[in-house]
């Protein structure tokens, strides 16, 4: 089972070494992740663009030949590398928490962030979006609906730091961001005490 706090210790000094954000599709982990590598000074590594950019291939095409497993093999060997890295922010895909290596090596390596977003404002962000191949079914919607139920548990068993990724504008969630990334361990703090799920799915 993952221990609780493994690298709090570096919350308390200054900014961490390694900032891992997780969430769903359409939560903003690569654009948090890339402002707030560049305002801390640090490498930005994005999972599905590293797997995009080796195989050649776009995420639906892998799907598409490979299967979801084929896909999470690639995911896990690349979140395995990218996350024994040295000062860097890392954005990975949706679904990387479903494995509990990820979720260990996660964890264990640097300090994680999960972007929280409610289902409206994630089927907003990602209705358009042809590059997302889970949601291609007869009803995306709900399709969304049903992996945030899924996957917030692992989310938020996952992270050290809960933010809401809501309607504010990218350089004030990164500004708030860097502020939660420096303050030291303490109780959990209003943004990890979020809404539930179900208000959301039920209404998707």
């Amino acid at each position: 089972m993952i221990q609780a706090r493994e690298h709090e210790q570096q919350r308390g000094s200054g900014c961490p070494d390694n900032i891992f954000l997780i969430g769903m599709m359409g939560a903003g982990k690569t654009s948090v992740g890339r402002l707030l590598a560049r305002n801390l000074g640090k490498q930005f590594h994005d999972s599905d663009q590293t797997i995009e950019a080796r195989t050649g291939a776009k995420i639906p095409v892998i799907f598409e030949h490979e299967g979801e497993q084929g896909f999470r093999e690639r995911e896990t060997a690349v979140i395995d590398e990218l996350t024994a890295l040295h000062g860097v922010v890392l954005a990975t895909g949706g679904g990387a928490v479903l494995r509990e290596e990820n979720r260990r090596r996660l964890r264990s390596r640097g300090v994680v962030v999960y972007l929280r977003a409610s289902v409206s404002e994630l089927w907003n962000r990602t209705r358009h979006d042809r590059n997302r191949p889970l949601l291609h079914t007869a009803d995306p919607q709900t399709r969304l609906a049903q992996l945030y139920q899924d996957r917030d548990p692992l989310y938020r068993e996952t992270a050290h730091i809960v933010m809401d990724s809501g309607s504010q504008s990218l350089k004030a969630l990164v500004a708030r961001l860097e502020q939660r990334l420096t303050q030291p361990p303490g109780p959990v703090a209003p943004d990890d005490a979020a809404p539930p799920a179900p208000q959301d799915a039920g209404a998707a």
